[in-house]
């Protein structure tokens, strides 16, 4: 039976839904933004004239944009405001959080492993995924490529949507077919959401079309979106709610800072006696905040040490234990 296993790490929080060794969906949180489900007072930076919308902004510095805005919640007062859904990075540009006002009680966002309870799945905490999975994963979304026997899907993080280029030497109906069970595979195992463009072969015979589009529908049963039907030049759009950020846009807009996150998962899984050494690119290493490095430090009550490496690749940074 498929299980939601949670990894409370250091600077991220990760949730897989594994089904034997195999990932079936993830999730990625990191801690310190706004997150959907907090509650909290905050400043009302500005209102749009004649309008009930505005930007707000938080204790922590962070602004969110708010709707539904009584009439007399002027500029400059205080008001209460529930996270919708928390800011999301696109290519080009940086969209706020969105909130609107409440009168709830202050609360933290959700964890995790709140939020997947809450859903109604099962789930709970581990120390640590099980073999190599989230390795294969995090590859995956870093590279924005997955192969398949006879063609390759490419992802393309654009502001109006995430393109995915399907490329192949199959005969075109014959990759657009083999193109549908990993493409159902990668949406769920990237968290993918919003408008999705999917670029297949052009197929000039309708009911070669039809048939993808039913192959489509049976391998993203279950997954909450709507999609049009392939048009003449193989080209089918899905969109699905967007909550939050999925793992693939996490590291296609924070490139340093998940490599960064991803180094510190290394390290807390080492074995052995010994100081901690992370070899890194100078801009992973700028990404390493100090209380990171600390609560690693408390995790594995080691020695932790760092060294800059400007020939690493981002993605090529190693931990190892080294003698103190």
């Amino acid at each position: 039976m498929a299980e939601w296993l949670v990894e409370e790490g250091i600077g991220e929080h990760r949730a897989a839904l594994f089904d034997g060794d195999e990932i079936l969906a993830a999730r990625l949180q990191w801690p310190g933004s706004l997150a959907a489900g907090q509650v909290e007072d905050a400043l009302l930076l500005s209102r749009q004239s004649g309008s009930a919308r505005g930007t707000l902004r938080f204790a922590s510095g962070e602004e969110a944009l708010v709707s539904s805005l009584p009439r007399d919640a002027s500029e400059g007062s205080q008001l209460r405001a529930e996270i919708l859904r928390p800011a999301m990075a696109e290519r080009g540009r940086h969209k706020l959080a969105q909130a609107r006002p409440t009168d709830a009680p202050p609360r933290l966002a959700p964890s995790l492993l709140e939020s997947l309870l809450a859903e109604g799945q099962q789930a709970r905490i581990v120390q640590r995924f099980p073999g190599r999975e989230w390795e294969e994963l995090w590859g995956e979304a870093w590279s924005g490529e997955i192969a398949f026997a006879g063609g390759s899907l490419a992802f393309f993080d654009t502001p109006a949507m995430t393109l995915v280029d399907v490329d192949g030497d199959l005969l075109p109906a014959q990759l657009a077919m083999a193109a549908v069970p990993p493409l159902a595979r990668a949406i769920r195992r990237f968290d993918l959401g919003g408008s999705i463009g999917v670029d297949f072969p052009t197929l000039e015979q309708k009911a070669q079309r039809r048939e993808v589009d039913a192959a489509l529908g049976r391998a993203l049963e279950g997954w909450p979106h709507e999609r049009t039907a392939m048009n003449g030049f193989g080209f089918v759009q899905l969109v699905a709610r967007k909550q939050r950020a999925g793992l693939m846009a996490r590291i296609a807009h924070s490139r340093p800072s998940a490599a960064a996150r991803f180094l510190l998962r290394q390290a807390e899984g080492l074995q052995g006696a010994g100081a901690v050494q992370l070899s890194c690119h100078p801009a992973v290493k700028s990404r390493l905040k100090p209380e990171w490095l600390e609560e690693l430090a408390r995790r594995t009550g080691r020695e932790v040490r760092i060294e800059a490496a400007p020939t690493l690749a981002l993605d090529a940074g190693h931990a190892q234990l080294v003698p103190r």
